[in-house]
């Protein structure tokens, strides 16, 4: 019997129809094979992923496939997304086992949860004689399978274990940092590393911060030229706007078609500092075009925004998106279609498959005569009307806490520096999604969907990024309720996450107990938990006065710093943050009856050092602590900037206010 017909998980329900015996992950499931002494069958993916749907339409959808796994197994199927405590668990033991991981991850354990086998994507003659040995194994080898899978559960407990070497984040630390990745900077297609190349988001993101305390010209130049050439790959949506998951080559050109949303969260971020530091019109159209795809394309009925975009549609990757010379011509008419062919590196041999190829943006428009830009700008409206009438992805509309997070902050940021009522009011609906359905008796819940939110915890990255975004509305709308919402997870997180040394774990006291509890402190796809709640920390502590919430950062980012100094690009947020720390963070208060188009404001989110906090207002408003006692000057909108608690005087005037705020 196929359980996962009631799951709120659009990855399970792809599978409420296998004729596997699926359950979701639940006590149950491990009672019942705890009652029929057989091993647990865990197969962890997510909607979006393009050879868990392989596996699936091989393994899972066939009968006889499904038959052996019903008879020698309880069949447990988990959603990445949903359980990012259970993933961490057993992706942390494949790649003890196998020196690798990835989606579809495949876990044989003992009933109590114990992982003895583990490995990935299987094609169907090779999972057939897999599950044929490991139920053969169970049968004859039980002492040697239980013995594998202690010895498995040591090493991954060794490899999340917390309570390590510490050393300040200092200037230092960073410098060198900046430096490792410049290294391993490819100076010729941008990024870092060889295919697949994935944006490195978080990196730029410290880069950009880096370039800004330090003046380092390399740092902006790495980051600049990175941005660049992702936005005219095809990697990046040149007719929609949005990122894909990642390029499958080492120069951006075929992505891997998924988009999801902490990467185009994450990558708005980017683009928006760019812009802010350099005033680049490619990034600036970038940025705006990547919050327009998230709140058009990801947008729920609710007020969130969904987690991903499929790569494939109707099972073939890149269906929607790949073109002809002659697609375009027919398409266009034959001037407009050569002229696109050109202008998107549209050839005959094709840069994809089948002769066809992704649109890659081979020509500057950005810089362009009116005349191109306005030629362009109506063969990019054509495309997409034709593009829209093609079978189109599916979408995983669940809405997840940490990457909703994620979302505000960036948004946030993007309608502070443009003024774009749209995006401001697209963050301050999310946020009120995940105040009103994910806090749960004082709780943060991890997913909804439709409205109705699920039952998995919120993770330590929820509470971290979710509290960044609280923050980031409070001084977006001057709301003393989103600064209450902050300081409410924040305690939570310090209550229930908390590890010896100042680190945190990635799940809370009172969560499900798993073989292991997680505790990693690295940067991959999305922020670590760590790293996420010290953001949060910092930024909260600015706001508040409060000083224990930044000392709880210090402690923290302590705990992060040596490694730091040796796997840069897998610290970019923690770097970030650490950035933000040195420089400050500057606290910057305008007091004035008009916020909005108010030039003081308006310089202070131009020209504000690296993780400053800025609220702007009444004096006195409630609510607000930057705002207390702020009055004035002789009736003028007034500036207060302050680093560390210590301020300058108040200033009237725009100079005046760049002025202090150069001064670092």
């Amino acid at each position: 019997m196929n359980r996962l017909a009631d799951a709120t998980s659009p990855y399970l329900l792809q599978h409420a129809d296998n004729p596997v015996d699926w359950w979701p992950w639940c006590d149950e499931a491990f009672a019942e094979a705890r009652r029929r002494d057989v091993p647990v069958l865990i197969s962890v993916g997510y909607a979006a992923c393009h050879w868990c749907h392989v596996m699936a339409h091989e393994s899972f959808e066939n009968e006889q496939v499904g038959a052996l796994m019903n008879d020698d197994f309880v069949c447990v199927k988990v959603d990445r997304e949903e359980r990012p405590d259970v993933d961490a668990v057993y992706m942390t033991a494949t790649q003890a086992m196998t020196g690798q991981g990835g989606w579809p991850m495949t876990v044989f354990a003992t009933p109590d949860g114990t992982p003895f086998f583990c490995g990935t994507y299987f094609p169907r003659p090779n999972f057939v004689r897999l599950l044929q040995s490991v139920a053969a194994a169970w049968r004859d080898q039980r002492d040697a399978v239980i013995q594998q899978g202690a010895a498995v559960v040591e090493a991954i407990g060794g490899a999340q274990a917390v309570g390590g070497p510490t050393a300040p984040l200092d200037a230092a630390l960073l410098d060198a940092a900046a430096d490792q990745l410049a290294k391993e900077y490819d100076a010729t297609n941008g990024g870092f590393g060889g295919a697949p190349k994935f944006p490195p988001h978080m990196n730029l993101l410290f880069l950009l911060r880096h370039h800004q305390r330090t003046g380092s010209p390399r740092s902006l130049e790495i980051a600049r030229h990175t941005c660049e050439a992702m936005a005219r790959g095809g990697i990046y949506d040149q007719l929609a706007g949005g990122f894909a998951r990642y390029s499958v080559d080492g120069h951006w050109t075929v992505p891997h078609f998924e988009k999801m949303l902490y990467d185009n969260a994450l990558l708005l971020r980017t683009y928006t500092q760019l812009w802010r530091l350099t005033g680049d019109p490619l990034a600036a159209r970038v940025a705006a075009e990547t919050a327009a795809f998230m709140i058009d394309d990801l947008g729920t009925p609710e007020g969130g925004l969904a987690s991903a975009l499929d790569a494939d549609t109707e099972g073939v990757e890149g269906l929607t998106y790949s073109w002809t010379p002659a697609q375009l011509v027919e398409a266009l008419g034959e001037d407009d279609g050569r002229f696109a062919a050109d202008l998107f590196a549209v050839t005959d041999e094709g840069t994809f498959e089948h002769g066809t190829s992704v649109l890659r943006l081979a020509r500057d428009v950005d810089d362009a005569a009116g005349e191109v830009a306005a030629r362009w700008e109506r063969i990019r409206a054509r495309l997409r009307e034709v593009r829209d009438t093609r079978p189109q992805p599916a979408r995983d509309d669940k809405v997840v806490a940490s990457w909703n997070g994620l979302a505000v902050t960036a948004l946030v940021e993007h309608a502070a520096l443009t003024g774009d009522p749209v995006t401001a009011a697209a963050a301050v609906r999310i946020g009120e999604v995940l105040a009103d359905r994910h806090i749960v008796a004082g709780r943060l819940r991890r997913v909804s969907r439709g409205g109705v939110v699920g039952e998995p915890a919120g993770v330590l990255e929820d509470h971290g990024c979710v509290a960044e975004a609280f923050c980031a509305l409070h001084q977006l709308t001057g709301d003393g309720r989103w600064l209450t919402l902050a300081g409410g997870l924040l305690d939570v997180a310090l209550e229930r996450f908390a590890a010896p040394g100042g680190a945190f774990y990635d799940t809370a006291d009172d969560a499900e107990r798993l073989v292991s509890r997680p505790a990693d402190p690295t940067d991959n796809a999305t922020p670590s938990g760590r790293s996420a709640i010290v953001a949060a920390l910092v930024a909260y502590a600015a706001l508040t006065g409060e000083t224990r919430y930044r000392e709880a950062a210090e402690a923290a980012l302590s705990t992060v710093a040596p490694i730091v100094g040796r796997h840069a690009r897998f610290t970019g947020y923690a770097a970030a943050v650490g950035e933000a720390l040195l420089s400050g963070p500057y606290e910057i208060a305008v007091v004035t009856d008009e916020p909005a188009g108010d030039p003081l404001v308006a310089a202070a989110h131009r020209h504000a050092p690296p993780g400053a906090v800025i609220v702007a207002g009444r004096s006195g408003q409630p609510g607000v602590p930057l705002l207390a006692d702020r009055p004035m000057v002789e009736g003028q909108p007034t500036a207060y900037a302050c680093r560390g608690f210590v301020c300058e005087r108040p200033v009237t005037t725009v100079d005046d206010l760049v002025g202090q705020l150069a001064r670092r």
